[in-house]
């Protein structure tokens, strides 16, 4: 047994028993009552009935205020608890529309703090119960006592402030962005009218001007990220391009030019050149793909891992044109999963190695393959295969 604080709760169980039986009905689960159900008898073992009851009320209470200025006003120092409680359920709806690399690029500019942590900080901020414990705490006086609504005003200001310091700038911005990204309007009035159905002339006119718009994004910030550095200016150094070097200009592209998304770049480009393949995948392959095209290396847009595929055929066959010593079949086999590692991830290292699909043996059986000729190894892949 326990209390019910909830009004709301409260009225529906009175409710349920206000619920008619005839006499039939009610034999089947009281089999000596007499008449049909005529009154129900409430039996408070705990006080139910005279403990305080709150109305529930919605979490989001601010709906028209945006996002970004509640997170802004909290920063600041707002700590009242519609703003609080606002901007903890939009957060807390926000985060069940997040993808692994949404929370990625949260946690990162947070410092490391997930979402749903600093979702259930606000929350705490204005829990009664825990405000409460720290306005007694604040008073030195132990449970049971009344520390008095200033020191309660005083308790939920520390409490929000703890939450508003997992917070900072770059993190609101970030959620915004990523917000916008996610918002779809449904406009219910305003229905759509189906006005010419074909081919249109235009369409070419405008991936020409997606494709270059997303060019000149990229050469704009060619000296700004690091990747781009590389691909444009320093080739000598693509080997040392990584997912997460990748994943920095992903991020950029999101935030300045969310419309140049590496698919619907791929599918202006596709248009252009005549591509009739498979769409990649991951967006992060694709947008290597389309720094190459961009950069050159290509001459049409190609799968990622179509190239290294091709330049990893290219390798083997010169490897074993060479005086060396040909690769045996256990060696060729490690090698094409080396070879699948960098289709999909840009890059492969030692750490790599003990992660899926190495866990046959990991770095210990690279090593009695390869031995001191590992890390040559992997450095020469990582150049050829990317090349």
């Amino acid at each position: 047994m326990r209390d019910v604080k909830s009004r709301n709760y409260f009225e529906q169980m009175k409710g349920r028993g206000t619920r008619t039986l005839d006499m039939d009905d009610l034999k089947k689960v009281t089999p000596s009552a007499k008449t049909a159900k005529t009154h129900y008898v409430i039996v408070d073992a705990i006080g139910v009935t005279k403990s305080l009851k709150t109305a529930s009320q919605p979490l989001i209470t601010k709906p028209g205020v945006p996002l970004k200025d509640l997170a802004m006003g909290i920063l600041m120092g707002a700590s009242d608890t519609d703003s609080v409680s606002s901007l903890a359920g939009r957060l807390a709806r926000l985060n069940k529309q997040l993808d692994a690399d949404d929370q990625r690029r949260l946690r990162e500019a947070a410092g490391g703090v997930e979402l749903s942590h600093l979702v259930s900080k606000l929350f705490n901020a204005i829990d009664g119960d825990l405000i409460e414990a720290r306005a007694l705490e604040l008073a030195g006086l132990p449970i049971g006592n009344d520390p008095g609504d200033t020191l309660r005003d005083q308790a939920q200001q520390q409490l929000v402030g703890e939450a508003a310091a997992l917070m900072n700038g770059e993190f609101i911005e970030l959620i915004d962005t990523i917000r916008r990204e996610k918002e779809q309007t449904i406009d219910h009035d305003n229905l759509d009218h189906l006005t010419y159905a074909g081919w249109s002339q235009d369409s070419a006119a405008q991936a020409e001007a997606l494709t270059g718009e997303f060019a000149d994004w990229l050469a704009a910030n060619r000296d700004e990220i690091e990747a781009l550095t590389i691909f444009f200016a320093q080739p000598l150094r693509r080997r040392e391009v990584t997912l997460k070097l990748v994943r920095q200009v992903l991020d950029k592209l999101k935030a300045d030019k969310p419309k140049l998304a590496p698919l619907r770049i791929w599918q202006a480009y596709g248009q252009l050149e005549g591509y009739n393949g498979a769409p990649p995948e991951q967006e992060l392959t694709a947008l290597v793909a389309l720094i190459r095209r961009v950069c050159g290396l290509d001459a049409k847009i190609t799968p990622f891992a179509d190239t290294v595929r091709k330049n990893f055929q290219t390798w083997i066959m010169q490897h074993h044109a060479g005086g060396t010593d040909k690769f045996n079949e256990e060696q060729m086999n490690w090698l094409r999963m080396l070879r699948d590692h960098i289709a999909h991830s840009c890059h492969v290292d030692r750490n790599d190695l003990e992660l899926p699909p190495f866990g046959q043996g990991g770095l210990g059986k690279m090593w009695q393959l390869f031995g001191e000729g590992l890390d040559p190894l992997l450095d020469e892949l990582n150049e050829a295969l990317v090349a």
